[in-house]
Formats: structure tokens, C-alpha cells, sequence
């Protein structure tokens, strides 16, 4: 399928492509793969931009205490990647700082092509310390941040028109990193002016040219820079232009707010995740378009044969996982087990433990932040053990990375150690190290019931459970994020407290729904949880697709394109 010229321009400061690229950290790199993946398919003329991170965002690994000790993850973007011949140039704190790109080629259904652009500043006519401004993800402090978003928004709208793609028209910006850009578009309309003072309707071009997704539905999560560290990387120009346009907020280059203000559709990533971001941005027309998964990437082998012997129209077209339904008990079960022989295979080794495949088996893998509550499964080791001795047996794998300056983070996974040690006699938990993608499809496919336990309201969206859907696993979750729309009580799994949260009762109700309900039915009435399992697959993976997803952003936020 020849491309036709990319009209839409897509940035975000992560984007996972491939098993073997730490190019990511975690949800929001893992989306930004799959929503590129689903345009491929659906033939979106669409391009990518995002920062090559040569080293990665580091590589975990865990001692016996469960402290996480971080190093460098480099790799060779010559093997996975082509060099363009482009070079943009970006003036950061006073010094040009020059970019190239390096491509990889997304291939939909059809052989229609999303290309990623990879920026890069390791060039020899950089200085040492521009060099190392695309290595590391999410590193260094404030002043390696802003320089690495300029590079982002401003190297990144510099390479578009370096390269010859020059008939794009619509920006997407996935979070806010990417906010520059909508300053470097603005510093170009203003120079089609020929130096005429900035007007309102240099602003309004520019924001009809810009679509905003956020994805953090707390304040702190929101990049903010001191006005002295933006005017020392940006320049005194630009932060004339950017205070004459209003870009600042409290006296803060904050940059979800300057993305929302030069932004013409803005949108959560769920339902809920919108009414919560409407309540923090009042002033901005919030919409939800919310997540989903790249069904062929997350769907394992097992299922995948099996849904190309039952219904083959599901990888083109998504909605037809809806039919599951139709599928027999027999052969949903056969093929789960088959799943997660896999997973058990891999946990063996990697890490020598044997798990049972007759054992109920919990996943809960995450990015390993506060909020999340991994510990939360193991407040209370003692009624664990008494379900186990009373009800039948439990196995726990666990997985997620903390950021190396999130200091709760890291004492979550020793949290995890230390009640493992506890549990050793009767419950095996499995902290798998380094949780990577590879990882996260064994994961998603292998284990029976997929946990999420994140504090309300902070969980914008969430994937995990629905890659999990895809294959049949159902979830036990807090009502925050995605769930909201997908949980169907005993139907697609199951809910933990309401959506108040109350930690004392959401505490309550996660003992309490494994222990009255969950490990009752796998171990008394299997045929109950093999329906759950199927309308999992029917209900959620049919909708919670980036499939669906992706036609809701071509027919709502890029008019159509």
C-alpha cells in the first residue's frame, strides 16, 4: 500500500515499537505504540515523533531485600533503526543544538506505513553536554527535562519540515511534553506576519492546528518549570512571545496548561478521567476518547489460533471479538491453560521458582508508584494464609519498575519482598525483575485474574486489565480509570469497594471478593469462571481496543482525516 504525505503529526516524549528498544517506561509509551499501530491499520496519514533515549530508562534489578539498584540499558539504534539524512537545529540555552532523526516503519493489515521518528543529539558538532540530551528517559533534573522537551516540540517540528513532510496540518500532542511545539508553530506564525506584533488570530491558527491528550489526573503530575530556568533554556525571544501570548500559569512554565491553551480538542483518556480533568481545567472543553490495546500485539498465540479458527474477521476488524461469546467452555479454558503453561515456563527460567498450573494464579505488574498500592494485596499475610488453608491454593506474580528518585516506589517493592517472606510457607509470590514488554504478555495472558489497586481518582486509564481481557483473564479492581466503563460485576470480573474510596472498605472488599466469591467459583464451580472468562473476551476486548480508539480520534479530533 503506497503512503500518501502524513497530515497528522504525533508527539510524545515515549513510544514503545519493540521488545528490544527501552524507548519507554511504561503505560504511556505502551499506548503511544499501540494507537500507532492501530493507524497504521486503519491507513491514518500519520508520523510520529518522539526523543531515541540511547540509554534507555534503566534496567532494574532487585536483591534479595527487594532494593532496586538501576543501570543504563543501552542498545544500538543502528539495528532496529535507518538514519534520515536530515539535520534540524534547535537553539536551546543560548547554543544551537543540532538533531537528526532515525526511522522505524510501523506496517499495518495492509502494508500501509506510520513512520516513527526518533530524535537524536549525539552528533560530533554538539557540545558534550548537548550529546547527551536524548539519552535517558525521565532523567536528570528540571533543566536536563526542559531541554529535552524543546528538543521534543521545537527539534521536533524542525525535523518534520528538514525531512520534506510539509503537508501536515493537524499536531497531536500525547501529554504535555510536546507543548513547545505549540510555541515553536506560534514563533512561525508570527514570523509569516514579517515581524508584526503577535495577534489573537495568530493564536487561534495555531490552536486550530494542535489536539491535546492528557493523561495525568493530578496536579503534580504536570511538568512545571521556574520562569528563570525557561528563560535560561528558551531564550529571552521566546519568553516574550510566550508572555505575550499567555503562555505562563502562576508565574510557571506549566505545561499542560500550555497545551491546553493552544489546543482546539483537548481529551481525557476515559470516561471519568475527562470529568476529572474538566474539574481541574474548568476554563478548557475537556472531552474523553478512552483507551484501548492493539488486539493483535496483546493477544497471545493461543488465542489468537483460536479466534482465527472462529471468528478470522477479528484482526481487521476488532468488533467481531464480540462473537467470542459463541465460542465453547472447553475450548476457552484449553486455550487459557495453554497460555499459561507459557508464562509458568518463562517464571521457571528466569527465576527457578516451579509454579503450579492447577493454582489460582494473581498478576499485578505496574509502574511501581505510591499510588498504585502494589502492598495493598498483602496488608493482612495472616487471612491470606486462612483463605489458602480454607478455600484452596494461591500464587502471586508481581512485576513494575519505581523511578530511580521515587523513593516510595522502591519501598512498595520491598513491601512486596517482605510479605513474600512472610507467605513462603504457604502462598509463592513471584517479583518478576525488569518487567518489559515481553514480560507484560506473558503476564496478561498467563495468570488468572489480573488485580489493579490504584488510589481514586488517580488512575486516568490503565491498559493492563484490558490486554488481560483479550485473553480471557478477568480483573479485580478499584472503579477508577477504565474500569468504570468496563466492570460488569460477575460478568467481566469483578469490582473491589465503590468509587469513594474508602481505603478501610476497598480493604475489606478485596478480602472479601476473593474470599467469598473469586476462589470459590475457580475451585468449586470451574464452569462459572470459565463464563466469566468469555464474556471478559465479548464485553471488554471488543471494545477496549485502540482499534476503536483510534477511529474515534480520526473522526473527532483530526476532522476526519
Amino acid at each position: 500500500m503506497d503512503n500518501q504525505q502524513p497530515t497528522i503529526a504525533y508527539f510524545s516524549m515515549e513510544i514503545a515499537v519493540d521488545d528490544s528498544m527501552p524507548t519507554y517506561s511504561g503505560g504511556l509509551g505502551v499506548l503511544a505504540g499501540d494507537t500507532l499501530r492501530s493507524a497504521a491499520d486503519l491507513e491514518v496519514p500519520l508520523v510520529a515523533i518522539t526523543l531515541l533515549h540511547r540509554k534507555g530508562y534503566f534496567h532494574q534489578s532487585l536483591d534479595a531485600a527487594g532494593h532496586q539498584h538501576e543501570t543504563a540499558e543501552l542498545w544500538n539504534p543502528a539495528e532496529k533503526l535507518k538514519p534520515l539524512p536530515a539535520i534540524a537545529r534547535v537553539t536551546v540555552e543560548g547554543r544551537t543544538v543540532q538533531v537528526r532523526a532515525w526511522s522505524y516503519e510501523i506496517r499495518g493489515v495492509t502494508g500501509y506505513v506510520v513512520p516513527v521518528y526518533f530524535l537524536d543529539s549525539d552528533l560530533p558538532d554538539n557540545d558534550a553536554s548537548a550529546r547527551t540530551l536524548t539519552d535517558y528517559l525521565y532523567g536528570g533534573d528540571l533543566r536536563y527535562r526542559l531541554c529535552q522537551e524543546a528538543l521534543l516540540g521545537l527539534g521536533g517540528l524542525e525535523i518534520l519540515d528538514a525531512s520534506g513532510l510539509t503537508a501536515v496540518k493537524t499536531y497531536h500532542l500525547n501529554e504535555g511534553h510536546s507543548a513547545l511545539l505549540a510555541l515553536g508553530l506560534l514563533e512561525r506564525q508570527v514570523r509569516l506576519r514579517d515581524g508584526a506584533a503577535m495577534s489573537v488570530e495568530d493564536i487561534l491558527t495555531v490552536r486550530r492546528k494542535c489536539v491535546f491528550t492528557t493523561h495525568t489526573p493530578v496536579p503534580a503530575g504536570h511538568d512545571q518549570f521556574p520562569k528563570e530556568l525557561a528563560g535560561q533554556v528558551l531564550g529571552e525571544a521566546r519568553m516574550k512571545l510566550l508572555e505575550a501570548a499567555e503562555g505562563y500559569h502562576d508565574s510557571t512554565l506549566n505545561m499542560t496548561y500550555l497545551a491546553l491553551r493552544f489546543s482546539h480538542y483537548i481529551n481525557g483518556v476515559a470516561m471519568h478521567h475527562g470529568e476529572i480533568s474538566r474539574g481541574m481545567f474548568p476554563d478548557y472543553p475537556v472531552r474523553a476518547i478512552t483507551n484501548g490495546v492493539h488486539a493483535v500485539t496483546w493477544t497471545s498465540k493461543p488465542f489468537a489460533d483460536l479466534y482465527d479458527r472462529h471468528i478470522p474477521e477479528w484482526r481487521t476488524d476488532n468488533l467481531y471479538l464480540r462473537y467470542a461469546i459463541g465460542i465453547s467452555l472447553e475450548e476457552i479454558e484449553e486455550t487459557h491453560l495453554a497460555a499459561k503453561r507459557q508464562l509458568l515456563r518463562e517464571i521457571h527460567a528466569r527465576t527457578g521458582s516451579t509454579l503450579n498450573e492447577k493454582v489460582m494464579t494473581i498478576g499485578f505488574a505496574r509502574r511501581a508508584a505510591a499510588y498504585k498500592r502494589l502492598e495493598l494485596l498483602f496488608t493482612d499475610p495472616e487471612r491470606l494464609k486462612w483463605m489458602v488453608n480454607q478455600i484452596g491454593p494461591l500464587q502471586i506474580v508481581c512485576g513494575g519498575k519505581a523511578h530511580p528518585q521515587d523513593e516510595a516506589g522502591k519501598l512498595s517493592i520491598q513491601h512486596i519482598f517482605e510479605a513474600a517472606a512472610a507467605l513462603r510457607d504457604s502462598v509463592p509470590v513471584i517479583y518478576v525483575e525488569n518487567y518489559d514488554l515481553a514480560w507484560a504478555h506473558l503476564l496478561t495472558s498467563g495468570v488468572d485474574l489480573w488485580l489493579n489497586t490504584p488510589q481514586i481518582p488517580q488512575e486516568s486509564s490503565g491498559t493492563s486489565g484490558m490486554k488481560a481481557a483479550l485473553n480471557g483473564v478477568p480483573s479485580l479492581s478499584i472503579l477508577d480509570g477504565w474500569w468504570i466503563e468496563g466492570h460488569i460485576e460477575g460478568f467481566t470480573g469483578w469490582a473491589i469497594g465503590d468509587s469513594d474510596g474508602n481505603a478501610a472498605e476497598e480493604l475489606a472488599s478485596l478480602y472479601g471478593k476473593l474470599e467469598w466469591v473469586i476462589l470459590p467459583m475457580y475451585y468449586g464451580r470451574p464452569v462459572a469462571y470459565a463464563e466469566v472468562r468469555r464474556s471478559t473476551i465479548a464485553l471488554n476486548a471488543s471494545f477496549f481496543n485502540t482499534q476503536r480508539m483510534a477511529a474515534q480520534y480520526v473522526a473527532n479530533a483530526y476532522g476526519g482525516a
